[in-house]
């Protein structure tokens, strides 16, 4: 087949020797042609643009064919599961899928918030999730203290059987809701404290029956200042939270270092309100690209690709996966490279701040434990050879590399992101194209994040680094070493942007 034909001729320009149908290895120095820089250019060649769309479209027939999503827990992930199993062990990869229980949240029927007084109208906004079940009309109110909703003491009798407007802020919105429903409220309304709608999540262990919706910061705004003309709002969620079984699928090379080992990974799971490809197919089908077209290159040290389970549910999979690897087990993982959202389309090349240069520790972001910074410099340096701008997002603790930095643990950590719900700037459109004033993903966490929501340009541009990246440290990671610290490079994301389980609000974020 013309496909067979073609990707034959890619690997074996990534250095193999075919004798009478038969791949042997060649020495490792043979096999590589020399340089690091010569890997990554044969590697690069081989990974397209084509073979992601590929892994993306068959994504997309998984969640047409089950219900419109792949959340975990649900049938479409499941088989989405399958799909990439089946991917791995065809390219030759040891291939494990580990189990495990979550708390999941699916959404039974669309949610709706609407304006019943003074001016009647639906209003735009996005089910946070593990909202309770309601449906109540009632009216609305603002915290009688803080407006951002934090302490008991901010909630009074004013505030009882109403539905609160709380700003987003200092504390997670599972904080905000559980204060909110303590103190009697019937629902909360939760807006944004930057421009841009607002989707989140109340955690896993939110169990009350309470109904939790999130809107932008103008609409917030909005009623707010209604309410003392008597705002009135009706909030309806229907939704189904209980415990589910999902697994992580983790593939590993058969050649390289046991003792070193690199990491690449993504999210699998989507959204119940869609398919997720942008969200995350565009990382997972990059990191199955790569993998495939890595398949006949023997690298110096192992390999390993892992697609998490249940990152929507806040980061369950890659959490369960370090909570229950040996301290041995660690020691061995080198570094963890996480790609999530890497075709957004209206996109900007981010790099994950790893030095903490452009977001130090308390302005939003985590500590990037020693080495990331090197790899942070490994993208930038890559972007510059391409003649491409890239930006620095913060580590906001809002994606998979979370568990691998988290205090403890301690892995250098660092990877790619096109940006999500956030605004792109009139700056960033000067340097990277696209529309300023405009989200970077206006079909974030929505049924609209299909096929047709990813950006060809921002896949084949992050493939290539994701490539370029995994290629230099299968070979070589001795550069993790060499200290870097200095000025942010090129124009930075907002500390609210960055990682896929975007507006989360856990302990990175504020």
């Amino acid at each position: 087949m013309a496909q067979s034909s073609r990707t034959w001729r890619r690997l074996l320009a990534v250095g193999t020797v075919l004798v009478l149908g038969v791949v042997v290895a060649a020495p490792p120095a043979q096999a590589t042609g020399g340089s690091g820089a010569f890997r990554s250019w044969q590697l690069r060649k081989a990974v397209t643009a084509d073979g992601v769309l590929h892994h993306l479209r068959e994504l997309q027939k998984i969640a047409d064919r089950n219900a419109g999503n792949r959340a975990s827990g649900s049938a479409g992930y499941n088989r989405s599961v399958d799909y990439a199993e089946k991917v791995f062990r065809k390219a030759g990869y040891r291939v494990t899928r580990q189990a495990f229980d979550f708390q999941t949240f699916l959404i039974n029927s669309p949610s709706e918030l609407e304006r019943i007084t003074p001016t009647p109208g639906d209003l735009a906004h996005r089910i946070m999730s593990y909202s309770g079940s309601v449906d109540v009309t009632a009216s609305a109110t603002v915290p009688t203290g803080d407006p951002l909703g934090c302490a008991a003491a901010d909630f009074g009798p004013v505030n009882v059987g109403t539905i609160v407007l709380v700003s987003r802020g200092t504390c997670s919105f599972g904080q905000k809701a559980t204060t909110a429903a303590a103190a009697g409220a019937a629902a909360i309304v939760m807006y944004n404290n930057i421009p841009g709608a607002l989707a989140g999540t109340l955690g896993n262990t939110f169990t009350a029956d309470f109904g939790a919706v999130g809107v932008s910061q103008a609409l917030g705004q909005e009623l707010v200042a209604q309410v003392p003309a008597g705002l009135t709002l009706r909030i309806h969620t229907d939704t189904f939270r209980g415990t589910a079984t999902t697994e992580n699928i983790i593939a590993e090379s058969r050649w390289g270092n046991p003792n070193n080992v690199v990491m690449a990974g993504a999210h699998l799971d989507s959204v119940p309100e869609g398919p997720g490809i942008n969200d995350n197919g565009s990382g997972s089908g990059a990191v199955l690209e790569v993998a495939e077209q890595m398949r006949r290159v023997y690298p110096k040290n192992k390999v390993r690709f892992a697609l998490w389970g249940a990152e929507e549910s806040n980061l369950v999979g890659s959490t369960y996966y370090i909570a229950n690897l040996p301290q041995a087990e660690r020691d061995r993982i080198a570094l963890y490279l996480n790609f999530d959202m890497v075709g957004s389309p209206n996109y900007v090349r981010f790099v994950y701040d790893g030095d903490n240069s452009a977001f130090p520790p308390g302005t939003g972001s985590a500590a990037g434990p020693p080495g990331s910074g090197a790899i942070e410099a490994l993208f930038h340096d890559y972007f510059e050879s391409q003649g491409q701008a890239s930006a620095e997002t913060p580590f906001s603790g809002r994606s998979d590399y979370g568990p691998f930095i988290a205090a403890g643990v301690d892995i250098p950590s660092g990877g790619l992101f096109t940006g999500g719900e956030l605004i792109k700037t009139e700056a960033e459109a000067a340097a990277y194209g696209g529309t300023a004033g405009v989200a970077y993903d206006v079909c974030y966490h929505l049924a609209c994040d299909t096929i047709n929501n990813v950006s060809r340009k921002a896949i084949g541009e992050m493939s290539d680094a994701v490539a370029h990246a995994v290629i230099t440290y299968a070979f070589d990671t001795r550069s993790l070493n060499v200290p870097t610290n200095g000025p942010a490079s090129g124009s930075t994301a907002p500390a609210g942007g960055g990682g896929g389980l975007h507006d989360q609000e856990h302990e990175y974020a504020s």
